[in-house]
Parts: structure tokens; sequence; C-alpha cells
């Protein structure tokens, strides 16, 4: 019925056959080598195990059953049933612990390669079904040494192997040297490395292994469907949702634990988590007595280095609460009863932000983390800085301290790295905690061009004074100095740049306080005549309103010119202004009520220029307004006659 070639050894094949019997040849003999005989009826399909090292090779019959068998040892390993009627198909898959079988009974089973439960059956129509994960196995230790799992196969890189002499900016990838570290006994599902680097530790298929980080040996093992590292190195399994175990550093178990509700997840660091669908509990490592119980939906958890600061991500936000160890020893010393809610001041909620945290690391009092849309960002005092926008899925592994670099890693292994200076996080950190004078030690070795960052996580934090000395941009340092009143800085600043609309902004500001002296500087610099104008005839400046009729004049200002000019009682100058600026019929008009001597000259002027237009119901206009002018009774015949 079929025949396949064994991939690892390609002068052999087998044969499915439906005389019941699967025969094992080899390409310089006419005779079988073997032949295995389990089915209980035909044999359909036969297909080689190529992930791995197994000598395996699958079987699917008219029995209804697929089989796999160790060909080394002529033995059926596991029976696979499930199926209603003849299996037509069986597949290993190339890298994944997975097994596809087809079946006449309409149906394709997903089969776990290792445990040999069915992952997924579907009986009608057609579905589509994504195999494998986007998140990456791996894990960095404090050097800067990186472990991976790609499916079995375990490798490591060091980024400190990438020499000072390359150069690699932000975001691009690492050239890093990839070395075999060695093979997993099992298929990892998750890869980390304890907190002094010396373990890594690997979990799947309801099963973890303890590896020594540099030789790859094998220290410890067992069942778990979860394992977490304390902070101190001690471990925890979750064999179940209503068991988990605790162990030393030296692998010895310590006490066995079963939750009175369902435990779902279980998370380390600083205390021991364990979650349900609806709330977390934190458990103290020694004797997992109760710390605390909150009510939040939790998808994943992050301490900080130092265990006073842990962060709780939600599937829509993330939450900075505080940890007050010394409130829950005193409580815990005191044997006091503690009831289902645990201690109540063990917790302060710092900060709460909207954002969907990927991956996340503390470094400090500074959480890193990208979001749901991909933005890398981090949060010091509630406030979220983004330090780059990612043009792909990236998952943080780590922090390098002498390199200021923050790293990360695609689902295609690659590694990169953006700068975060540590200089930076640490002044942010000790201004959180109030150490001014330790900040202002560390602010010298920032570089310039973070300095506004800076002063504007110092604005943040209500230190506006402080903002304005570190800032270097002028713009904002304008408005900082706007911000305290101090106008005599914000001047120096609108010199500097020479921007009208700060010396407008600076020259009102300094109006409404009162420094009218500054205020008039700010607007000649400005070029606000109107609010010179205003100023000056305030204060009943005359001289100021005439140099102010001149400046408007120069500069095309016809209106604030007049309006100086007609303050100042110059009537003949306001009429030769309005005349000079084709402003006829206004001319007119004003002389008819201020100078009537000038009228006839006026409207003399007003003839020749509309001789210039030979429209007849502009002739109409200038008569009718010659009669509202002059009140000549020709002038209105004329305009009858019209």
């Amino acid at each position: 019925m079929q025949v396949t070639f064994n991939p690892k050894d390609t002068n052999t094949f087998a044969s499915a056959s439906l005389d019941r019997t699967i025969k094992i040849w080899n390409l310089g003999s006419p005779d079988p080598n073997f032949t295995l005989d389990a089915h209980q009826k035909g044999v359909n399909c036969v297909d080689y195990f190529t992930g791995g090292d197994k000598p395996y090779l699958i079987t699917g019959s008219d029995d209804h059953t697929a089989k796999v068998w160790d060909y080394q040892t002529k033995s059926c390993v596991q029976t696979l049933e499930g199926h209603t009627h003849n299996v037509s198909a069986v597949c290993f898959h190339p890298e994944l612990p997975i097994i596809i079988t087809g079946s006449e009974d309409g149906t394709v089973r997903i089969w776990h390669a290792t445990t040999y439960r069915i992952v997924i059956g579907y009986d009608e129509g057609t579905i589509m079904v994504k195999i494998g994960r986007e998140v990456p196995v791996a894990s960095m230790d404090n050097s800067g040494k990186i472990i991976w799992a790609k499916h079995n196969e375990i490798q490591t890189v060091n980024i400190k192997s990438v020499g000072a002499d390359i150069e690699v900016t932000d975001g691009e990838r690492l050239p890093l040297a990839v070395k075999e570290l060695g093979t997993c006994d099992l298929y990892p599902q998750s890869l980390k490395h304890n907190p002094n680097g010396r373990f890594v530790v690997v979990c799947g298929d309801g099963e973890y292994i303890i590896y020594t980080a540099l030789a790859w040996r094998n220290r410890s093992f067992g069942s778990a469907l979860e394992f977490v590292w304390s902070s101190d190195g001690e471990y925890a399994v979750r064999e179940s949702s209503s068991k988990i175990k605790i162990f030393s550093k030296n692998f010895q178990e310590k006490k066995s634990v079963r939750p009175t509700f369902s435990a779902e997840r279980i998370f380390g660091g600083t205390l021991l988590a364990m979650c349900s669908n609806d709330f977390i509990c934190f458990y103290s490592w020694a004797e997992c007595r109760l710390i605390r119980r909150i009510d939040v939906t939790v998808k994943n958890l992050y301490w900080a280095d130092s265990g006073d600061l842990v962060a709780i991500a939600s599937d829509t936000s993330f939450y900075i609460l505080k940890y007050n160890r010394d409130v829950v020893q005193s409580y815990l010393d005191s044997g006091t009863p503690v009831d289902e809610q645990g201690v109540e001041d063990a917790f302060e909620l710092l900060h709460e932000t909207n954002e969907r945290v990927r991956t996340g690391i503390w470094v400090g009092d500074c959480f890193i983390y990208n979001n749901s849309s991909w933005r890398l960002n981090y949060c010091v005092g509630g406030e979220v800085t983004t330090m780059f926008h990612l043009d792909r899925p990236m998952y943080l592994l780590g922090y390098l301290a002498s390199q200021s670099r923050v790293y990360l890693i695609d689902k295609e292994f690659n590694v990169m790295g953006y700068t975060l200076l540590l200089s930076l996080i640490e002044y942010k950190t000790l201004v959180m905690r109030g150490d001014l004078e330790r900040a202002n030690e560390i602010l010298p070795s920032i570089p310039k061009e973070h300095l506004n960052s800076v002063a504007r996580f110092l604005e943040s934090r209500g230190m506006i004074e402080d903002a304005l000395e570190v800032a270097t941009d002028p713009d904002y340092r304008f408005e900082l100095a706007i911000q305290l009143g101090k106008l005599e800085i914000a001047r120096e600043i609108a010199a500097e740049v020479q921007s009208e609309s700060k010396w407008k902004q600076l020259g009102e500001l300094a109006m409404s306080t009162g420094k009218l002296e500054m205020a008039e500087q700010c607007m000649k610099h400005a070029m606000d005549l109107s609010g010179l104008l205003l100023l000056y005839s305030s204060l009943g400046d005359a001289e100021g309103i005439s140099r102010l009729a001149s400046l408007s004049k120069e500069q095309g200002k016809n209106n604030v010119a007049f309006l100086c000019l007609f303050m100042l009682g110059k009537l003949e100058d306001c009429l030769q202004l309005l005349v000079e600026s084709n402003r006829i019929p206004e001319a007119a008009l004003m002389a008819r009520s201020y100078l009537p001597s000038k009228v006839s000259e006026i409207v003399a002027i007003w003839r020749r220029d509309l001789n210039k237009v030979s429209c007849p119901y502009l002739f109409l206009c200038f008569f009718y307004a010659l009669f509202l002018i002059t009140g000549l009774a020709i002038s209105y015949i004329t305009f009858c006659l019209f």
C-alpha cells in the first residue's frame, strides 16, 4: 500500500501491506531485514520519525488504529486509538512533536508525539490550524550568555563575543556565533536560568529537567506542568491544579502544598504566587504562609531584583506594587492568624497603566516592557517613556548594565540591542527615592541629548525649577520659565531664538504682571503694534504714541497709525494717511466731519480716481455719497436724474 525510505539511512525503506505486516528492506537484498506483525487488519500507510534521534516509525491500519514502532527493538511503543474507521494516512511532523493521522471516518487527528494525547479532532468540514509558537524558548543570564531551544536542540550565544570594533546600531541584528550546547530529552516549552545563572531548567511534556548552564549536564528532573525559580535559587513546580511542590537549592523536596483553589498558574520571584482565573495569592517560600490575596486576572508577573517592587500584568493593563517586606515580617513574627485575604498592608499600589505588557524586565526601579503595539517602553515612577518603535514582534531577554543596552529576540532567534543609559535609569530611580543629592552627582554623566527627557521626568514629578536647570531645548526651557513666572530667563531665551510668538507671549505676561518696561520691549521685538497702542494709550504716553505712529506707517499698519495720529489730534495727517492708502471715500467722510475746508479737495481727488473706471454704477454711488457729504441740492437732483 505504501513504501517510505528511512531519512536517517537512505539504504533502507519500509513497506506497508494488506497482509497486516510492515517489512523493513535493504536496497542490496531481495529479502526483508525483518517483519513487524501487530495490526489485526491490513496496513495502509507508514512514515518514519524525522524530528530527532528516536528510531521510530508509525503505521496506520484498517483495524482503526495507528501504531508507533521502535524499529531497532522491533517493538510497538504506542497504539493510537480513537478513529472509528480505517486509518489511511499517518505523518510525523518534521520539526514539532506532532503526529497527524487521517482516517476514512472523515477526521484528521493531531497527537502529541511524546504523551500521545489527542490535541485536535474534528468531524465535519475543513479547518486550518497554526502549529508551533511565536515566542522563542530562550533565556539570558546576567553576563549576556543566551541559551535557546530549537525544538530538541539546545544552542548558546554570547553577546559579549561581539567585539568592540564592530559597531552595531540600535535594532540591528547582532552577528552572534551560535554554538551547539546539546539536546534535551523532552520537547522544551519553557527555558529559564536560575538567579545566579549556574543552572537552566527546561520544562515541557509535563516534565522538567535542570541542567548545568555551561556543560549542559542533567542535575535533576521530575514531573511538572510549570516550573518557577525563587529569587534565592529555590524552586517550585506545579504538578497539577491541586498540587504544588517546593524544592531547596540542593534539589531536595521541602514541602508539598495543596491549595484550596484550582491553581492554573504559578509565578516565582521574591514570593511564590499561585493564580486562579480570578485572583492571585502570594505565599512565603519558607513556610508557604499566605501573604496576600489580590483579586485580579493575572497574565504575567515581574519582580524587581530588590524584591520591593512587582509588576502585575493583566489583559489590558499593568500595576506597579510596592511590597512592604518589614510590615509582612513583623506580622508573621507576631503569630497573628492570617485570614483568607492575607496581610492587608503587604502591598501598596503605586501606579496603574492602561497598556498590555507582552514581555517585561526590571532594571533597578525601572520597568522595561514592550506593549501590544510593539513599542519598547520603560516606566519609572508611573511615567511611561517610549524608547523605540519595534518593526516586528520581539521579546525581552535582559539588560546588560556594562553596555547600557536592553536585548530582545524575535521568533527567528535574531538578537537585537537598544540603548538605555544606566545613568539615566539610576538618576530617575534616585529622584523617585528622594535622594536628590546622589541624583545630582549622576546628572553630569548623562549625555546632553538625553537631558530633555530628564527634564520632562522632573516636570512630571512637579520639580519644575529642577527641570528648567536641566533642560537644553530653548522652546521647552521657555515654557518652563513661563510656568515658573521667571520672566527674565524667558526674555533671555526669547532673545536667543528671536521668535515673535515668544516675544508676544512674554509681553502679554509682563503686561499682566505690571512689568510695563519689559512688556514694551517684548512688544517691540514681536512687532505687536496693537499691544503697544494699548500700552501707550493707557499710560497717556504721547511721545510713545508718536513713535508708534511712525513705526506703524513704516510697517504698513495703517489702522494703528491712523489711531495714533487721531489720538494726537493730527487730523490733517490722518486725512493724508487715508488718501495715501487709497481709502478716499473714508477720507471724504472724515473731511466732512472734522475738516470741512478739505471736502472740495478730497471730492476732486475722489472724482479723478473714479474717472479711471468706466462703470456707471460707481458714478451713481459717488454722487449719492457726494449728496451725503455736501448736502447740496444739485447733487441730489443729479442723483435723481441717474
